[in-house]
């Protein structure tokens, strides 16, 4: 596996999506939400394209909601063509998901410390603040955090939390916390916040699918409480390995959900980070390798392979899952400042543990 010739030949791919507005969509015919353009925005970020990921940050302070959330593209709502092989974008359903939202610290942080360009935090500063602020209005009183805004005359309890989105937001705040020392802010409620949504994941589990929707067939249901710091090395392992075999089609990566035939590119190199998060770089190493066959020949890499047919399926290459395996390759081999931002936990949850902060409000390690 050639590591730095696939960095390369995926940015550039992702470059090829990219709208003069900075936008990157999901594929060139549309479908854009803040979560998947960020993934895209940090691989040009770890690839070296500052003025291409710029554009791309500037983008999401363009489009920032006035309360501080981002309407998206629901991509589940696009339909598949006659022949069920590729997306029909037209106009699909949108949401102001929290998650999604929250996610723009990480995009934010990741591509700042990619681009060794710290001093640009204060640029970008004020829509962090306000998007985690949107973030945590909805927060419920046991902890959770629903995965959408509300509708007129909507109560919290009447929109459900997600375990995926609810672990993946407990990495948005802590790297919104982090951008926060950068800049000399205090935001000790957001730490509380952290607390409680960690808290939730692992003792309140009843507290996610309340509407009667089972999840838990989802990859990202699994290995998103490893890959987000949410459980301790070891716990995180032991989750890993539970349910190993359920997931993970040997030779191939992972399913995106353990009753369908299909594995997908972004899960695996997602999985792929869970596993360095919790110590196991071999086997993170071997699932990248794994995706192979399904890089096409512009860079791109195919969403996914359909392993009872044996087809690629849908046919599509997505920009997030370009971006998704270049954090993953960068993770691995430790490339460029930051790669270990998004699977080593910086901010342990009680503050008088959390290590000290260099010049820059950051720990030293993240620049190593």
């Amino acid at each position: 596996m050639n590591t730095p010739r696939i960095i390369v030949e995926s940015a550039a791919y992702i470059r090829t999506l990219q709208r003069p507005d900075g936008s990157i969509p999901w594929i060139d015919r549309g479908i854009w939400d803040a979560w998947n353009h960020g993934e895209s925005v940090m691989g040009l970020a770890i690839a070296g394209h500052a003025s291409d990921t710029l554009r791309g940050l500037d983008c999401l302070v363009e489009r920032q909601d006035a309360d501080g959330g981002f309407t998206g593209d629901l991509g589940a709502s696009v339909p598949l063509d006659d022949d069920n092989r590729r997306l029909v974008p037209g106009t699909p359903e949108q949401a102001r998901d929290t998650n999604f939202t929250g996610y723009v610290a990480v995009t934010v942080l990741r591509s700042l410390l990619a681009l060794q360009a710290a001093d640009k935090a204060e640029r970008y500063w004020p829509m962090v603040d306000s998007a985690i602020e949107f973030v945590l209005r909805h927060q419920t009183e046991r902890g959770d955090i629903v995965w959408r805004g509300l509708d007129p005359y909507e109560a919290l309890e009447d929109v459900d939390s997600l375990r995926a989105g609810n672990a993946s937001l407990y990495k948005s705040i802590e790297c919104a916390l982090l951008l926060a020392r950068m800049v000399g802010a205090e935001r000790p409620h957001w730490e509380s916040a952290r607390r409680a949504i960690g808290a939730t994941l692992r003792e309140n589990d009843a507290r996610f699918d309340r509407f009667g929707t089972d999840r838990r067939r989802y990859a990202m249901d699994w290995y998103y409480p490893v890959l987000t710091g949410v459980l301790p090395t070891g716990a995180g392992r032991a989750r890993l390995y539970a349910r190993w075999n359920e997931f993970v089609e040997a030779g191939l990566g992972c399913r995106c959900v353990t009753d369908e035939p299909w594995v997908t590119a972004a899960e695996t190199a997602e999985l792929a980070l869970a596993c360095l998060a919790a110590g196991k770089r071999e086997e993170a190493r071997d699932l990248l390798e794994n995706l192979e066959p399904l890089r096409a020949n512009d860079g791109g890499y195919w969403m996914g392979w359909q392993f009872a047919e044996d087809v690629i399926w849908p046919y599509e290459r997505p920009s997030w899952t370009a971006g998704a395996m270049i954090m993953a390759l960068d993770a691995v081999e430790a490339l460029t400042p930051g790669s270990n931002l998004l699977i080593r936990t910086v901010l342990p949850e009680l503050r008088e543990t959390a290590p000290k902060p260099d010049g820059e409000g950051l720990p030293a390690f993240l620049f190593d």
